[in-house]
């Protein structure tokens, strides 16, 4: 050791007259950071998408991901920090090489051998212990990166040296390809084994680099500013930092982090979990600092802070399918913006660097933490993401930042004190059954607050005052006024409504409808016994697939057996016979407790008193049954409209087959409003040899819900039998068109969304 730093203190001890190349030197860094973003931002949606299938494709996986991500960069920056501080600059590149070399030891990345099944419903710190030990090493040695390397250059000669915050964009310039790079290029070219290869050469070529850089640093000559040097930013160096700094810079760096989680849920609970929408919001995130993280910005930021609300009240007001999404994504980005553009315009001096770098991580967590892990327990909905929109309006010039800070406490905690004790006292009047959710006391609230805030006016808080009356009135106005049951969990958000005219009484995952049952009769007059709904209904593909592998079944004077993948309202438990065997799996406890309870639907207390339900992940539970089992097995597994791709793979398919009895029916629910997933699977079966299918899309006549569209794909080792099915009217052609096979290392939901928006 002390012969190596003799080494490289040998090459510090230079001469003063030995220089290098300005412009070489900084290529060399801002390169380095390039390729370490790269792989820092590609490792991300590799090792989510690894962990997906064992997690049921949940929405939630990645959203736990990012939190377990941010950790991790922030441990990175603290190292970072404490290498900068407290060891000389040779010892510093020296150790920093070394944590590299031990990496390596711990490459190529991929799920822990020794994984075991997670646990029946919520998984977080399951997935956070997986988190850990397949790439918890590797990305903490990565993540580093950013803050050393820019506290590096600001040692040398360099006439940037000053003011290095610049070499953050070439930063966040990486980290954009490799998200964008990853579901354009690496998804649908390289299965996740080839991903994981080329990622260590990566890694080992960062190395080399980042050996590079701390020579070129130790060699430089840190020599008096030249005349051409770049004088160091005022704003950056004359202000001192406080408490309140540093408590401004988490905040401004935890409402970005915390929407950026939020909005992945909002939209990925409805389109797919898949690395290809994970990264949206993602790389527009890193986009804003790109934007944002420099003097001179490229567009008008006046604009930016007027258009954020106009964003905000159109998303609450208008909450459309489709726009939702676009308003939602684009509130987001516009949020990001200002609160990026402001904790650059307070940035400390560049001896503070690595200090500045931890508190900016340190929020991104604490953001992080909020929409992963603690919304979830304390919101029955995705409401976090338009608290946070809110609560960034307070971030723009003028609200709350600028002020005079004795002014802005004072009279903005007392506003908050008071709407806060309103809140409280309404919603404790309506637990205590007191008072009628909605009514004369809601609108009373909010007529109160919008008083306050008119008597307000004068205050130079007045903007923030009118945020908070905002913030009151979203989290106390009532949802859906004939929701009746509302859950939150790891899976998603489920709730039971029931329509205007009161007929039906609908199960929702997200903004999906997962089962129905009808309530009263057309004339108005009571039904307890109603047939299934939705996809399910008497003539629906997989009730005419009952029957048909039961007559199939009976043939062989074999018992009915039939395993249903995705439970729902259980409605297909009315098509059981006494004498059948029916086994459900189910990812999701809340479901179970939904579908049991005869106050919210009778289909399973009815029709199958004495359910059999086994909770986990059905590719993990299926391999526990006996070989050649099932009669008839349904794969129906939705998490809101998102099927997940798991369950859809060559070798989830083998493992459906070898639990089928011979002469035995699989039918596989895939209607979808954004995936055209037929294609994909025709691609995937031709690939299984023996194994016959037929492609159904029934349109029934009568009104939703009491009969839904849905898309079915039935197969079969038996060819007698598919070829019964291709003879339905309602069947249809079914071929690959160029798609790829879907297997476990390999799956491109991109292909998939775009054959259904051109088709």
């Amino acid at each position: 050791m002390e012969n190596l730093l003799a080494l490289v203190n040998g090459l510090h001890r230079r001469s003063d007259d030995a220089r290098l190349n300005p412009a070489l030197m900084l290529a060399a860094f801002a390169a380095t950071l390039f390729l370490s973003a790269l792989m820092l931002f590609s490792v991300q949606p590799m090792f989510a998408k690894m962990a997906l299938p064992k997690l049921g494709g949940a929405p939630a996986v990645w959203a736990v991901s990012m939190c377990f991500f941010q950790t991790a960069l922030l441990a990175g920056y603290c190292y970072a920090h404490a290498l900068n501080r407290w060891l000389e600059p040779a010892r510093a590149v020296l150790v920093h090489l070394t944590l590299l070399a031990v990496t390596c030891l711990a490459l190529p990345i991929g799920l822990p051998s020794t994984l075991s099944d997670p646990p029946a419903g919520d998984a977080y710190l399951w997935l956070l212990g997986v988190l850990a030990l397949g790439v918890g090493v590797p990305f903490f040695a990565v993540s580093a990166n950013a803050p050393l390397l820019q506290a590096w250059f600001s040692k040398t000669g360099h006439s940037a040296a000053k003011d290095p915050y610049f070499l953050y964009g070439a930063s966040n310039l990486g980290s954009l390809i490799a998200l964008l790079a990853y579901p354009l290029a690496l998804e649908p070219l390289l299965g996740l084994t080839t991903q994981s290869r080329v990622w260590t050469a990566g890694f080992l070529m960062l190395a080399l680099l980042i050996a590079a850089c701390g020579m070129l640093m130790l060699h430089s000559r840190r020599a008096e500013p030249s005349p051409d040097a770049a004088p160091a930013d005022a704003a950056a160096t004359s202000t001192p930092i406080t408490l309140a700094s540093r408590a401004t810079w988490i905040a401004l760096a935890a409402i970005p982090s915390g929407l950026m989680v939020a909005v992945t849920t909002y939209i990925t609970t409805d389109i797919a979990s898949a690395p290809f929408v994970w990264v949206v919001p993602l790389a527009m995130f890193l986009a804003t600092f790109i934007l944002v993280f420099k003097d001179k910005l490229a567009f008008n930021y006046e604009l930016v802070q007027a258009a954020l609300p106009a964003a905000i009240l159109v998303l609450i007001f208008f909450p459309a399918h489709l726009s939702a999404v676009l308003v939602a994504i684009a509130a987001f980005f516009l949020a990001s913006l200002i609160c990026h553009r402001e904790l650059y315009l307070r940035r400390p001096a560049a001896s503070r660097l690595t200090e500045f770098y931890i508190w900016m991580s340190l929020g991104g967590v604490i953001g992080g933490i909020f929409s992963a892990l603690i919304a979830p327990k304390i919101f029955a909905s995705v409401i976090e993401f338009k608290l946070l929109l809110l609560i960034s309006l307070l971030c723009r010039p003028g609200v709350l930042l600028g002020l005079d800070a004795n002014v802005r406490v004072v009279r903005v905690a007392l506003t908050g004190a008071a709407m806060a004790a309103a809140f409280f006292t309404y919603k404790w009047l309506v637990a205590a059954d007191v008072i009628a959710t909605g009514g004369v006391p809601l609108y009373g609230l909010i007529a109160a607050s919008l008083i306050g805030v008119y008597l307000t006016r004068a205050w130079p808080e007045h903007r923030a005052v009118l945020v908070l009356a905002m913030i009151v009135g979203l989290t106390i106005m009532p949802g859906e006024h004939r929701t009746i049951y509302m859950e939150r969990s790891f899976f998603g958000t489920m709730r039971v409504t029931e329509t205007d005219s009161g007929e039906h009484r609908l199960m929702l995952h997200g903004t999906t409808v997962h089962g129905a049952q009808r309530l009263k009769s057309a004339s108005g007059a009571p039904v307890t016994a109603g047939d299934p709904a939705t996809y399910y209904h008497p003539g629906s593909p997989m009730a005419r697939g009952v029957d048909l592998a039961r007559v199939a079944m009976a043939s062989t004077g074999k018992p009915f057996s039939v395993g249903i993948v995705g439970l729902g309202t259980g409605a297909l438990a009315c098509t059981a016979q006494p004498s059948d065997t029916w086994r459900y799996y189910e990812i999701d406890p809340m479901v179970a407790r939904i579908a049991r309870d005869a106050k919210l639907f009778n289909f399973l207390s009815r029709c199958l008193p004495h359910n059999d339900i086994v909770f986990g992940d059905a590719r993990l539970t299926l391999q526990h049954e006996p070989d050649a089992t099932f009669s008839y097995l349904v794969i129906d597994a939705f998490s809101s409209d998102a099927i997940p791709a798991h369950l859809l793979t060559r070798e989830a398919i083998e493992s459906y087959l070898q639990k089928l009895a011979p002469g035995g029916l699989i039918a596989m629910h895939i209607s979808n409003r954004f995936l055209d997933l037929a294609p994909a699977i025709a691609a995937t079966l031709a690939t299984i040899p023996g194994v016959s299918a037929a492609h159904i899309y029934s349109a029934p006549t009568a009104p939703e819900p009491d009969a839904t569209p849905s898309r079915v794909i039935f197969l079969s080792r038996d060819a007698g039998l598919i070829g019964g099915i291709a003879g339905w009217p309602d069947a249809k052609p079914f071929q690959a068109d160029g798609a790829e096979p879907w297997t476990d290392d390999y799956s491109d939901v991109l292909s998939a969304l775009i054959r259904r928006m051109t088709h």
